[in-house]
Formats: structure tokens, C-alpha cells, sequence
């Protein structure tokens, strides 16, 4: 079988390659495919990341497992494709440079037969170019939601009435 993917840059101009992978290649196979399409130099730490159909950030497949302890990660050598992808399972996140965060929106678009004389991984259609560098990212919190807890309409809060503090002052 061959997976067809649609690799799309995240940000505003549309760039993309659709490329078409054997079922049974591992994502490092997969990466390598991706940054020659894309133009990369491959001298970057890259990984995928598991995705819902919002495109939230689930379990990583790494490059080079830089995990401490004895908890095990995925590997891109170590990993297939049909091993994490189906037709339940559509959608992954690539971020190639964790500097300049190149992030690549990744979906499974068809499961095909694979065509007699194709060498496969194969680059079927470029849209696009890439920019001189990586599109800026807007990380924001829900309007309505703080992270910390903090409100910044509780303008009558005071900070020295240790009274009305939720801590118990003689913890320890």
C-alpha cells in the first residue's frame, strides 16, 4: 500500500508538497522525504507528533531519544508509518529546526495501490516556496483563560492582606 500525504507549511502564504510514501517506511524515511521536498538541509533535530483533528499536539516520534529515565519515547528508525497512522488516525505534526520551529501540518489523504515502475518515497506535486525563514508563531492563551490563575480585572486585590490569601502562612 501507499500513503499520500499532504504536507502543508503553517502560515499565511500556502505552501505544500503532496508526497506519496510505502505504508511500511519508517518516519525517519518519511522525514527525509519531507525535507528534500521541501528543500531543508537536514542538519536539524526534527520530530512528528501524533495529531487530532484540531491539530493538537499528541505523542511524539522522535529523532534521538533525549529522554532521561526509564520511560521509553517513539523513534523515527524505530517507528512504521502504518504502525501510527489509519483511517482513524489522519493527522501529524512535523517541526523540523526546534529553533526556528519550520511546522509542517501532515494528513494522510489516500491510501492507494502502489503504481508498477514509481519509485516511491515520491514527490507528486509542489506548490509554493518556501520563505528565507520560518513564519512566526502566535502562542496565546484563551481570552477567558490564564494559565497562572491570575485575573487581571481583580483590581482589589491586595497583596499584603495576608488574611484573605489562600495559604495557610504556619505550613511548615
Amino acid at each position: 500500500m501507499i500513503y499520500r500525504f499532504r504536507v502543508i507549511l503553517d502560515a499565511a502564504e500556502d505552501v505544500f508538497r503532496d508526497i506519496e510514501i510505502q505504508h511500511d517506511a519508517t518516519f525517519e524515511d518519511f522525514h527525509n522525504a519531507i525535507i528534500q521536498a521541501f528543500g531543508f538541509d537536514g542538519m536539524e533535530m526534527a520530530s512528528f507528533y501524533v495529531s487530532n483533528d484540531e491539530w493538537d499536539q499528541g505523542e511524539e516520534i522522535s529523532q534521538f531519544d533525549m529522554s532521561e529515565g526509564p520511560d521509553s519515547i517513539r523513534l523515527m528508525n524505530e517507528t512504521t508509518l502504518d504502525g501510527v497512522l489509519s483511517e482513524d488516525q489522519l493527522r501529524l505534526i512535523y517541526v523540523y529546526d526546534f529553533l526556528n520551529m519550520w511546522t509542517l501540518l501532515v494528513e494522510l489523504a489516500e491510501i492507494a495501490e502502489p503504481i508498477p515502475g514509481v519509485m516511491y518515497p515520491n514527490l507528486l506535486f509542489s506548490h509554493g516556496i518556501l520563505p528565507d525563514s520560518a513564519p512566526d508563531k502566535q502562542f496565546e492563551a484563551d481570552e477567558d483563560e490564564d494559565p497562572y490563575g491570575f485575573n487581571e480585572n481583580d483590581d482589589d486585590l491586595d497583596i499584603n492582606d495576608y488574611d484573605s490569601l489562600n495559604f495557610d502562612e504556619n505550613w511548615n
